[in-house]
């Protein structure tokens, strides 16, 4: 079964500035290339879900580390874990995910990733690659029991920190990958892009600082439609995918 979900002052503007510099030269310590040090106390940390607990990791790169502080006013009472890391691309992701999102033993995870590929952040990369690592991690989310919500990539018609890459085509392509491999293989699809494109396929006025990292109101239009994506994951029993 699958399902297709579809629909600041100088302070922020500092914090955008931030957000776009650390995407342009990764989060990673020296010698931690995928940032495997990043959450590692607070996964240590962090308690068992309880028995019939609905936790959901939401797993990406900056776009998800900056919405984690949104989580308590945007989805109160839910037991939602922010892992994402500040410019990475999925190979990163990929390195990580077993530590960053098995280990807590999730219901769901949220994957939100590829943009930072389109980039070139580590380097050259295909669509086809991009591909394979999301696959992957799809992979390795459902043979240990995680329900995957695969989300699209938010539209962008330029990158602040690599100009010229003309990334909105690029990320239309991928996207439409993410919808049928989720159609295919029976995980959740949420797609943030047509809830927020503009009809030259980059970002809405408004909703993001910087035409990639979304603003408050960004994330107010995301989070009922992943909201919806986790009811709809959560509504079917892993063995009937």
């Amino acid at each position: 079964m699958s399902v297709r979900v579809v629909r600041g002052g100088r302070s922020a503007l500092v914090i955008c500035c931030l957000v776009t510099c650390a995407a342009a030269i990764g989060a990673q310590p020296a010698g931690d290339w995928a940032s495997l040090s990043r959450y590692r106390e607070a996964n240590a940390a962090l308690r068992a879900p309880e028995p019939g607990e609905a936790r959901v990791v939401f797993y990406g790169n900056s776009i998800t580390e900056a919405w984690a502080p949104h989580f308590a006013a945007q989805f109160p009472g839910k037991d939602y874990i922010g892992r994402g890391i500040s410019g990475q691309t999925t190979p990163q992701m990929l390195v990580r995910f077993r530590q960053d999102v098995v280990a807590l033993r999730p219901a769901v995870v949220v994957i939100l990733a590829g943009i930072n590929d389109i980039a070139g952040n580590t380097g050259p990369s295909t669509l086809e690659m991009i591909q394979d690592n999301l696959a992957s991690m799809c992979e390795i989310a459902s043979a240990n029991g995680v329900r995957v919500v695969l989300s699209s990539v938010l539209p962008a018609a330029d990158f602040p920190w690599r100009r010229g890459l003309d990334p909105a085509p690029k990320v239309i392509a991928l996207n439409a990958w993410i919808g049928r491999y989720a159609a295919e293989h029976g995980h959740t699809f949420v797609d943030y892009h047509a809830a927020m494109a503009d009809s030259a396929g980059g970002m809405r006025e408004g909703l993001a600082y910087d035409g990639v990292h979304p603003t408050e109101a960004g994330y107010r239009v995301m989070a009922p439609l992943v909201e919806r994506g986790i009811r709809e994951a959560l509504s079917v029993r892993p063995a009937e995918r």
